[in-house]
């Protein structure tokens, strides 16, 4: 289940309820346990009760909201469910609701909207943190028209569907054959990464990067028809 981000309270005209903030995304990255280091047992967290000094089971765990320094409302899930008035009603007309927030010890804009499932709160940025462009600025006649031209084109060929599958995480596959690695006992070897060439001429290394992306790729039973083909021409030239 996903961890709760934020705790608050939603005022909608004089209806006022407790809502909890989830992330949108979920990540996919590569987990580790806590281990005690000196026998690398498995480490157990424990809910503890101050008051009575004592473990206690979730079963008697409640929510509750600090209105006050050390002053608590406890919140049944009856109350919770409350929050599909707002829901529908946002749906239903199409509105989304603004509001203020107080979050990791400052103010924030947020938006409220329907979502699949339930409201979906998305946080914003005040007009004074939004920079303007003109802090942006640069000389746009150092660029060429024949440049952008052949950069349209660049573009042009290499436009295609978005498909999400074909971008991976490669720290996370590089860091998951770290972890097989160790468990077979392997030595792990970092290979040199590779530096990034220097573009001298802008207009060359465009040209060469189109051709590169209008050159077709041979099929595996073209690729031998054409290396025959060549060494035919090498041995009439010899």
């Amino acid at each position: 289940m996903a961890s709760t981000v934020w705790k608050g309270h939603l005022t909608f005209g004089l209806v006022s309820f407790p809502v909890k903030l989830f992330t949108a995304a979920r990540g996919d990255s590569i987990s580790f346990n806590q281990l005690h280091k000196t026998d690398n047992s498995r480490i157990k967290q424990v809910i503890y009760c101050q008051a009575e000094d004592k473990p206690i089971p979730r079963s008697e765990i409640v929510k509750g909201y600090e209105y006050e320094k050390d002053r608590y409302v406890v919140i049944e899930d009856e109350d919770i469910k409350r929050i599909a008035l707002l829901y529908n009603t946002l749906k239903k007309t199409g509105y989304v609701g603004v509001a203020k927030i107080a979050m990791h010890n400052r103010e924030h804009i947020v938006i409220f909207r329907p979502g699949a499932n339930g409201l979906m709160m998305h946080t914003m940025y005040f007009a004074n943190e939004v920079r303007k462009v003109e802090e942006f600025r640069t000389d746009t006649s150092l660029v060429k028209e024949q440049e952008v031209k052949l950069a349209e084109m660049l573009v042009e060929s290499l436009a295609a569907p978005f498909e999400p599958e074909k971008y991976k995480d490669t720290y996370r596959e590089n860091l998951q054959a770290l972890i097989d690695a160790k468990i077979k006992g392997q030595e792990v070897v970092t290979p040199p990464q590779a530096e990034p060439s220097k573009v001298i001429d802008i207009m060359e290394a465009l040209k060469k990067s189109l051709a590169i992306a209008k050159k077709p790729v041979a099929s595996e039973a073209e690729a031998p028809k054409q290396q025959k083909a060549e060494g035919r021409k090498q041995k009439a030239a010899r």
